[in-house]
């Protein structure tokens, strides 16, 4: 009797503790939020507000002179001088320019002979062509595979080199830099770069290098990347949906108005004398290809990009390795802003307006802005609004400019557009991971030059499969993936879900909740390929 007394009296205890630390939050939340919250949230919503606009008006620009380029535009065969090349009845193949193809790799078991084999494959006389093949791979086993490999192509009368290093130093900027100070590399004109898992067609360096030897003035002309494994997996096609709106609108803008835009890293061709003039390569960022073509436009040097000049490549297909290049991505053209904007400011060989281009569009809004935005507002300020009821958010700012910018995202792959809504919900959870690297990157803190090559799969998945070789998949679950902020947010937006569901009177719940399964999926890392070990 005496113990059914006590329990009793220890369960009203409880129960009356947690009562009462339950009534003393909802005090101090009572107590903060009108002084408080309330204006702390409304400055928020407004600077969120005010960024979307300035992102709105950016789409909206470019949207409007990708139309009048392609309606009234020349192309760039009428615009610049271009006339193929051939060999000359006297001269031969000297009037080819020498042509340097650079493949940086580390560790590229499962595509390396894919590059190199298409590098070897460029139609391209072969006494005017260098093809260096720079390995700074840690892995011995992988170093003997890729020499052999180019020995097997020298021995069939192809001038190709291979080349490593003693360290890492600069990674793949490093990595360029000393392939350029080859003895035999002193006679070339010009340089591509391929990583290794990008396939260019035969004609490529036909269809490009005319531009250059023509136009005294174009440093580099790039091409399009297209994606041999767009449909993998969902993963992927997010990532198609993306990178062609950057190549089909960003790039074509920023080469038609003001012959500027950053350089992708790979399938393009440098000008060997425009990146000396700017001073080479940099490993000061990870972005060391942006920071070379902002230098080079400083200089005065122009760029051209074409859309019909492809090249096949591959998306990372693992959200390890995607979470890893999209920090990089992210953090790299944030920290660069940070070291050159005065820069930019101060320089004289360029007009006010490319300068305003740079600094503000390339730069402000596309690099930081987009990300922050997409994060803090749809993320933080929206929840949180259905907390604090005080706090309305307009219903031009939460659907009508988003569905539109939205809209005129999705112009690059029509194909996919029946994917729209998640591919919000897939960005709206990566814009955490993309903020998180622009602090990163601004502040320059610990991250800010870590550099993790893409992981690329080749075939690798598909021999495995066939060799019913599926395993378990090894490494840190915890770390690769379970990951605890995603998981913590999908919380967050449950329960601002929930309290939506019972005391709110709008219809945002709807939203949050397929939201929370987003981030959930996320958190517990399914989302594109599962490799077997």
């Amino acid at each position: 009797m005496t113990e059914v007394s006590t329990n009793a009296l220890l369960q009203d205890s409880f129960q009356g503790t947690a009562v009462d630390i339950a009534g003393q939050i909802g005090l101090m939340w009572e107590f903060i939020r009108a002084p408080l919250i309330v204006p702390l949230l409304r400055v928020a919503m407004y600077i969120c507000l005010a960024m979307e606009l300035m992102l709105f008006i950016e789409r909206l620009y470019m949207g409007i002179v990708i139309i009048l380029v392609k309606l009234f535009m020349k192309k760039p065969e009428k615009r610049y001088n271009w006339e193929p090349m051939r060999e000359d009845l006297e001269s031969g193949n000297a009037s080819f320019p020498m042509v340097l193809v650079q493949i940086p790799m580390f560790n590229e078991r499962e595509v390396y002979k894919i590059s190199i084999g298409a590098a070897c494959n460029l139609s391209w006389p072969s006494d005017r062509l260098v093809i260096q093949v720079l390995d700074d791979s840690t892995d011995p086993l992988i170093k003997d595979l890729v020499e052999k490999e180019c020995l097997r192509w020298a021995s069939k009368g192809i001038n190709i080199r291979y080349q490593i290093r003693e360290n890492r130093g600069g990674y793949k900027a490093g990595a360029l830099k000393e392939g350029l100070k080859r003895d035999y590399v002193k006679d070339c004109e010009y340089v591509v770069i391929f990583d290794a898992d990008f396939r260019p067609e035969p004609d490529f360096l036909r269809r490009a290098i005319p531009f250059l030897v023509h136009n005294s003035e174009i440093a580099l002309v790039q091409g399009r990347w297209r994606f041999v494994n767009a449909n993998e997996c969902l993963l992927t096609r997010m990532q198609e949906m993306s990178l062609d709106y950057h190549f089909t609108v960003e790039q074509e803008v920023g080469s038609s108005t003001h012959a500027f835009f950053g350089f992708n890293g790979t399938g393009g061709v440098w000008r060997i004398a425009a990146i000396n003039e700017a001073g080479g390569w940099k490993d000061r960022t990870t972005v060391e290809d942006m920071d070379l073509a902002v230098r080079a436009s400083l200089k005065g040097w122009k760029f051209l990009y074409l859309g019909d000049l492809q090249v096949k490549s591959e998306l990372p297909s693992t959200f390890k390795a995607f979470r890893f290049q999209q920090h990089r991505w992210s953090c790299g053209p944030a920290n660069l802003f940070r070291k050159m904007v005065m820069e930019i400011v101060r320089n004289k060989r360029v007009n006010i307006w490319k300068k305003l281009y740079v600094i503000y569009s390339f730069f402000f809004v596309r690099k930081i802005i987009a990300h922050m935005v997409t994060f803090f507002f749809f993320c933080v300020v929206l929840p949180l609004s259905l907390l604090v009821p005080e706090v309305e958010v307009p219903i031009w700012g939460a659907i009508y400019i988003p569905c539109i910018i939205t809209t005129l995202n999705s112009v690059g792959t029509p194909r996919s557009i029946h994917l729209l809504f998640y591919w919000i919900l897939f960005e709206n959870v990566m814009a955490f991971q993309r903020t998180k690297a622009t602090f990163i990157g601004l502040l320059e803190a610990k991250r800010a030059n870590e550099w993790v090559v893409t992981e690329k799969l080749g075939d690798a998945l598909k021999n495995k499969e066939k060799t019913k070789q599926s395993k378990k998949p090894r490494g840190s679950l915890f770390g690769d993936r379970i990951l605890p902020q995603e998981l913590g947010f999908a919380v967050f937006l449950f329960f601002c879900g929930c309290y939506d569901v019972l005391y709110g009177k709008s219809q945002y719940f709807l939203y949050i909740f397929l939201q929370v399964i987003t981030f959930t999926i996320a958190g517990f890392g399914y989302i594109g390929t599962i490799v077997p070990s």
